[in-house]
């Protein structure tokens, strides 16, 4: 190749990165924005609060059930094919959702088919990046730019949605949706990026059934914690008006807990008969015999958790302590939300002057000592700058740390398990995401005591995860995690 056609090369791969960080800004937006607009949509609706709250729960699990097909459906429709289909599906999902007339309507645009949408989207993003910049360092760089943008829209989510349903109305803020989805799609059309090579494979039906299946419960059982708890169930659980649990019994989390387990050993059961028999499969099992990827999966699923249960307790602490509306609440995070920018924004810089495995322990160190002056300096009503140090260290921490994760991750597989290891990385995000809100959210009805306490609690279990995934960081190998794939996008893994 000559020096006018690598450079030709670059330009082409950075023309796409943009697109790229928008989608993942507006599924990430989609995810948080909702919360604000909870009351005016079941007014306008004539349905109630938790039928609203239905339809976010039904979102996120729409969303995490098909992560993983929708990354193999990758590799059989294209990568590039597949993110435009994603696109298209989340913008019909947001127009039916902006026109709905009843809950039924606004579940089938935007907990469906926005969801299905995201869940197609998604993963082509980082399998583009993944095979369009070779080297780690080079595409640190890009994920940085794609992680920046994810937590933007997360942390922007509620602010955005606030302004929106104030000024206007909470349908504009799906019109809102489709209109930057539109421009993605336009955008879109200058990507170019090689796809998989070799045989076209068979989707597995069967091991898509069950690994939806399994994600569905697993994730439904989390987000019932915050209704039931985790230990003794705090309300009585019914089916059809039946009381199947009695409150005060084992809580009912843990039967769609053991029933998403069930689901996922029969996956496990039918991958490896499929791979006996030299089938394809819709995940196949040697990638979780990669150390350096199962420890980064572990850390990325705690970094998810982190970022979403923090601010989960901090948004509902700033609501409910200090009495703040949406918007105030989201200007509050600022801090954080500038702070993962700073960091994504100099990922490529990190990723020149250090090894992957020391960012990823260095982000957990910052975002941990962010968490203690959070829970030293914050007190009910204090001034606005206790918040500022311990929110700007812990963004800057989650914004290091997010990036390198992903990197070791994806780094970790040639471009042949792209579509494979990108749904998985996705997946244990959203697992990792679920989790965190539903510790949060078990642990701020359980604990009784006075004003401001049980959020204190809910930081510390957040620091004690963080601690742990700083645990799993530290017993990354050092050369695995750190050494540069060759300029291959096929190369061999990192080892």
């Amino acid at each position: 190749m000559t020096s006018s056609d690598k450079h030709h090369a670059v330009n082409a791969a950075r023309t796409m990165i943009l697109p790229l960080a928008l989608a993942q800004f507006i599924a990430s937006y989609a995810a948080t924005n909702m919360n604000v607009a909870i009351s005016a949509i079941a007014k306008d609706l004539g349905t109630t609060v938790a039928g609203v709250q239905t339809a976010i729960t039904l979102f996120t699990l729409t969303m995490a059930a098909l992560m993983i097909p929708g990354s193999i459906l990758t590799d059989i429709w294209g990568r590039k094919r597949c993110f435009l289909i994603g696109l298209i599906v989340y913008a019909i999902g947001g127009l039916i959702a902006a026109a709905s007339v009843a809950l039924p309507m606004l579940i089938v645009g935007y907990s469906l088919l926005e969801g299905v949408g995201s869940a197609l989207m998604i993963p082509p993003i980082y399998i583009l990046i993944t095979v369009a910049f070779p080297d780690v360092k080079s595409r640190a760089k890009y994920f940085g730019v794609v992680s920046g943008a994810g937590g933007l829209g997360a942390a922007a989510g509620p602010l955005i949605g606030g302004l929106v349903t104030s000024a206007i109305n909470w349908r504009a803020s799906f019109v809102l949706q489709v209109l930057v989805v539109a421009t993605i799609i336009w955008l879109a059309r200058k990507i170019t990026a090689p796809e998989a090579q070799g045989r076209v494979p068979r989707f597995d039906l069967t091991g898509a059934v069950l690994s939806a299946a399994g994600m569905f419960f697993l994730v439904l059982g989390l987000l019932q914690s915050r209704t039931y708890g985790f230990g003794k169930s705090r309300e009585d659980f019914a089916i059809g008006g039946t009381v199947i649990i009695p409150k005060g019994s084992i809580s009912p989390v843990w039967i769609y807990v053991v029933i998403g387990a069930l689901f996922f050993l029969w996956f496990f059961l039918h991958v490896r008969a499929g791979e006996r028999k030299g089938k394809d499969v819709l995940l196949s099992l040697r990638l979780f015999r990669d150390k350096v990827a199962n420890l980064g999966l572990g850390t990325q699923t705690i970094q998810w958790l982190l970022l979403q249960g923090s601010f989960f307790a901090i948004s509902v602490y700033l609501q409910e302590v200090d009495g703040y509306n949406a918007v105030k609440t989201g200007l509050m995070l600022t801090p954080a939300t500038v702070g993962i920018l700073a960091a994504s924004a100099g990922a490529d810089r990190f990723a020149r002057r250090h090894p992957q495995r020391w960012l990823i322990i260095a982000g957990f160190l910052v975002t941990s000592l962010g968490m203690v002056l959070l829970l030293a300096l914050v007190r009910a009503h204090s001034a606005v700058w206790t918040w500022v140090p311990g929110l700007l260290l812990f963004g800057i921490g989650v914004g290091v740390m997010l990036t390198s994760s992903v990197n070791v991750v994806q780094s970790s597989f040639p471009d042949s398990d792209q579509g494979q290891i990108s749904g998985l990385s996705r997946s244990v995000s959203n697992l990792g995401s679920s989790f965190g809100t539903a510790v949060v959210g078990s642990v701020l009805v359980a604990v009784a005591l006075p004003e401001g306490r049980p959020f204190a609690v809910a930081l510390t279990v957040m620091l004690v995860f963080s601690l742990i995934g700083l645990v799993l960081a530290v017993l990354i190998p050092r050369q695995s995690a750190d050494a540069e794939r060759s300029s291959s996008p096929d190369a061999a893994r990192v080892a």
